[in-house]
């Protein structure tokens, strides 16, 4: 099997970073929601995990990775249950890619199924969901600047730039060929205008994950507790609010997920949307009277990216069946921020 890293090469970079000695050993490729790499192996009895774009390098995949572990280094001894970062190489020329090395994390994504006890004890669920917002609660009271991100994100501006920016992203998608066009997302300018006239006057600026929902978070196997928040390639500053806006936006909204949304089973006994949104109040002292405002601009955006891989399926340059099934998922988000404007 192509691991996908030069492990003689990595191993010679590890030596001059006084990372073990010897081989590197049982080195196997771990299953994840991106396109990029995970390689867990063993050194010198220390596990890691490397982490690196994919194969073919997008124009942005080296700063991605480097942006990912400064904020990693940055949330070291924080509240936030993330992976440990042990060494980042921004040097591309090292393996064909800038890459960093992590703690494993001895945890499962619900996505892929729960374990036994999860899925036997509906306290379990319930807890998991509070066990999130927490996550992203102490996410949101890290001061940027004392942890070394001053510079991490443009905060001037942020909000008046958020559905400009995505609507030029869909622009975009017109120079691929067969592409359905935005006339296929339901609302799509409608949404657009409704996030420009009820936008808030301010914000309370801070770190944000930027991707936060059940794909990108794994539990505990032993409780409903969270082992690490991972992917953070989309994390940058703006309001923390956005990250629960997300997770709503991704969130099951009645007992029955609908088929676009997040397919866990069993689901009863998680907590609701109100809940959460409670639980995150009380957690942070945060206002949430633009809370809808937030989710309705994860929907916009979230929908946007997802419709990119749409976008590139139509013109050939991602499987069709993907394309179809984000497209259908695009469609689904657009309807729930036209629920919530209603």
């Amino acid at each position: 099997m192509d691991l996908g890293v030069d492990l003689a090469a990595l191993a010679r970079w590890m030596d001059g970073r006084g990372l073990g000695a010897g081989p590197l050993e049982r080195a196997e490729r771990l299953s994840g929601g991106t396109q990029n790499i995970l390689l867990r192996f063993t050194r010198a009895g220390r596990d890691y995990v490397l982490r690196r774009p994919p194969p073919v390098l997008r124009a942005n995949s080296n700063e991605t990775m480097r942006r990912e572990a400064r904020v990693l280094a940055a949330l070291a001894g924080s509240a936030v249950p993330h992976p440990g970062l042990i060494a980042a190489c921004e040097d591309d020329s090292v393996i064909g890619a800038a890459f960093y090395l992590m703690e494993p994390i001895e945890g499962f994504n619900a996505t892929e199924g729960l374990p036994a006890l999860h899925a036997g004890d509906a306290a379990v669920r319930h807890r998991m969901g509070l066990a999130m917002v927490e996550a992203i609660a102490a996410l949101s009271t890290v001061d940027y600047r004392a942890v070394g991100l001053e510079g991490f994100g443009k905060l001037d501006g942020w909000l008046e730039r958020q559905v400009g920016r995505w609507a030029a992203q869909l622009a975009s998608y017109a120079e691929l060929p067969g592409w359905s066009g935005p006339e296929a997302i339901p609302g799509v300018e409608k949404v657009a205008r409704w996030l420009d006239a009820h936008r808030p006057d301010t914000i309370q600026p801070g770190i944000i994950h930027g991707d936060f929902h059940f794909a990108n978070v794994l539990f505990r196997p032993d409780s409903g507790e969270l082992a690490a928040v991972v992917d953070w390639e989309l994390s940058t500053l703006g309001d923390p609010l956005l990250d629960l806006g997300w997770l709503l936006a991704t969130w099951p909204e009645g007992d029955a997920p609908h088929a676009t949304d997040v397919a866990i089973t069993p689901w009863d006994g998680f907590a609701t949307p109100a809940e959460l949104a409670a639980h995150y109040a009380a957690r942070t002292g945060r206002d949430l009277a633009h809370l809808d405002w937030f989710a309705v601009l994860a929907c916009y955006k979230l929908g946007i990216i997802l419709e990119g891989t749409h976008a590139r399926a139509c013109a050939g340059k991602a499987p069709r069946e993907v394309g179809d099934r984000l497209h259908a998922h695009t469609i689904h988000l657009f309807e729930r921020a036209l629920r919530r404007i209603a």
